[in-house]
């Protein structure tokens, strides 16, 4: 009984994991640049972020110079002379004949302003080129929700990216969007990596210095932006953040974006019912609407913007291709006009109109009997599945023979968005398959019947079974007993099925066998007992 009741409180405790690791997964941010966290990195697109950690090109007004880094110093002019000399643990250099230089917390543009100084006063005259060799290594440490907190290596001029791009990653839950770099001069700021990752924003992929720790967060705060906007998803949210920033930051409104009704969702102050307040895309630039924690920003489109009205002409007509039409009032003959009427050789029987807009349903009854085997069918099931199978999805019922030869205006439809009007070839042969002894295309003469192209093709084939041929009708795939057939159209197929195959030899040899061998029991065991009743 107790481990019952322990079995029972671990499955509970596994399962309520479960559903608060799945609960908290669907309100993580889902940003495409979050491509630092998951399984591995993937060093094919963080590659294009970082700024190559180990290149010695520094910003001289941003790099502060310390400890280990090696100076190029030539001084030209009366007196020749060429230095390499390294940043000493007191901050100084030290240059021969000019002496130590105090280089301590100065950039390198101030270094070289430094260096350049102190080498006038020795030398008169003299042209000075300074540049740095050999950059330092810092050591900085990288904390808090990554999937290794440790201390790394880094080269000087390293920034943030370079830290995580070097490190083992952040995780699906970290928080990118507030990074706390700590410095051992007791600064400590807050860094959005977004910006940097988005928009290249160098001011959140600051410079790194001996001794940083780089703390990254843990998720738990959350703003959703969605609708018609370049990059709709969830994002971290950031105290003090206001719609306005946080729309710039989702790549602004789309052309198609409604600017007059932004609507912002909110839950009261007890988190338990949302309210929605309504703003113009002008109201949130010049009002600091500030973000709470959970807000959803809808941008909705503008209803009828920008919808193209096309439909597709395709086949044997003069001019085929997209043409415009008016909505409610284009009709299929006045497409065919503007594509300049049927060629010769069009098949106005086999012509069609497909339309995908309003015509896509769910067939229950179709999806159930696709999984079963015919045996498992009745007979009506089976029919319904053949025509359904049959039934060419979107297909306008238009005949284009009433219409255009016979002017029949009810046959002329208004056309729709996305119409494809297709207009093939006329087929001026009948198609021969099956057990016949020449299969292929006849040439389609008006008073043959069947059995004149069975004959034309041959005769049937030794298998073929003469009693079960149908024509399959070229417009609607209908299979029809060939006896029931008056007259046949250009494109229908004839087809002439196969006589079941007699049984293989070893087949009929190992039944035999069988047979013989039940006999043979059959005989002794009436023999047994015909002995046995004599005793």
């Amino acid at each position: 009984m107790e481990d019952l009741i322990r079995l029972r409180t671990i499955f509970v405790f596994i399962i309520s994991v479960f559903i608060y690791k799945s609960a908290f997964s669907q309100n993580l941010p889902d940003y495409k640049e979050r491509s630092f966290s998951g399984g591995s990195i993937d060093t094919s697109i963080v590659a294009n972020y970082a700024t190559a950690v180990g290149d010695e090109s520094v910003n001289p007004d941003e790099y502060i110079v310390g400890t280990g880094d090696n100076f190029f110093i030539s001084i030209s002019g009366l007196q020749d002379a060429i230095y390499t000399t390294r940043i000493n643990q007191d901050g100084y250099l030290f240059i021969p004949k000019v002496g130590g230089v105090d280089l301590n917390n100065s950039t390198f543009t101030e270094a070289k302003g430094k260096i350049t100084s102190a080498i006038d006063k020795y030398y008169k005259n003299v042209d000075v080129f300074i540049s740095l060799v050999n950059i330092r290594k810092i050591r900085v440490s990288l904390l808090g929700d990554v999937k290794k907190p440790s201390t790394y290596t880094l080269p000087g001029n390293a920034r943030l990216i370079d830290l995580i791009v070097k490190s083992y990653g952040l995780t699906t839950t970290s928080n990118y969007r507030n990074i706390d770099i700590k410095s051992n001069d007791g600064k400590d700021k807050i860094y959005d990596l977004l910006e940097f990752l988005r928009y290249g924003d160098k001011k959140n992929n600051p410079l790194l210095h001996e001794g940083d720790a780089v703390i990254v967060d843990k998720v738990d705060k959350v703003v959703n932006i969605s609708g018609e906007v370049k990059y709709p998803g969830i994002y971290e949210y950031i105290p003090n953040e206001t719609a306005s920033d946080l729309i710039k930051l989702a790549g602004g409104l789309l052309s198609k974006a409604r600017r007059d009704t932004i609507e912002i969702v909110r839950f009261d102050s007890e988190g338990k019912s949302q309210i929605s307040k309504y703003y113009s895309y002008e109201d949130l630039q010049n009002k600091s609407i500030i973000l709470n924690n959970q807000d959803m920003i809808i941008v909705r489109q503008i209803p009828q913007y920008y919808v193209d009205r096309f439909v597709l002409v395709k086949g044997w007509v003069r001019y085929p291709g997209y043409y415009k039409i008016i909505k409610n009032i284009t009709t299929l003959e006045d497409i065919i006009k503007q594509a300049g009427g049927f060629l010769q050789e069009a098949s106005l029987e086999d012509a069609t109109v497909t339309r995908s807009q309003g015509t896509v349903e769910k067939d229950p009854e179709f999806d159930r009997l696709k999984t079963m085997q015919r045996k498992d069918m009745t007979d009506d099931e089976y029919d319904y599945f053949k025509a359904k199978s049959r039934q060419r999805k979107g297909v306008v019922v238009v005949d284009f023979v009433a219409l255009f030869k016979d002017h029949n205006e009810s046959e002329n439809i208004i056309l729709k968005r996305g119409d494809v009007i297709d207009v093939p070839e006329a087929k001026n042969y009948i198609i021969m398959l099956g057990q016949i002894n020449n299969a292929g295309n006849i040439i389609y003469q008006k008073n043959l019947k069947v059995d004149d192209y069975i004959r034309l093709a041959g005769g049937f084939g030794w298998r073929a079974e003469k009693g079960d041929v149908r024509v399959i009708r070229a417009n609607s795939g209908e299979w029809i007993e060939a006896d029931k057939v008056d007259s046949l159209s250009p494109g229908d197929a004839i087809w002439v099925p196969e006589n079941p195959p007699a049984p293989k030899f070893w087949d009929v040899f190992t039944t035999s066998l069988q047979v013989v061998g039940q006999l043979a029991a059959i005989i002794a065991a009436t023999i047994a007992v015909v002995v046995a009743t004599r005793k």
